[in-house]
């Protein structure tokens, strides 16, 4: 899986969730562990979970976070992201959650 197309993914745009929201996963998840999530970017949490750099400091903000809230924000790490950031779909209640807390439109009404 590859980067998403900038064009037609709105995520590229925004960045609200990697800004908002503490990322806690398991551990098998870290590349060290069999995974794809970079193990640098992780702490552990304990000794099954681990959590994304910078998310459990104020103001959050994901250490894959590459660029401006809702400017021109991506994650550095798409291809390699936990779960917690794969299930969390453009559009849905977190997102807007997300959008909201930095200001911005819900996706629906930006568009």
């Amino acid at each position: 899986m590859s980067t998403p197309d900038p064009a037609s993914h709105p995520c590229l745009a925004c960045g609200a969730c990697c800004a908002c929201f503490r990322v806690d996963f398991s551990v098998y998840e870290l590349d060290e562990n069999g995974g794809s999530v970079p193990a640098g970017l992780a702490v552990e949490v304990n000794g099954n979970t681990a959590r994304m750099r910078g998310t459990d400091h104020v103001p959050i903000r994901c250490a894959a976070l590459v660029g401006q809230v809702g400017r021109a924000a991506h994650c550095g790490i798409y291809e390699w992201r936990p779960g917690p950031c794969r299930e969390l779909e453009p559009g849905s209640p977190g997102c807007e959650k997300a959008r909201a807390r930095h200001g911005l439109p819900p996706l629906d009404a930006g568009a």
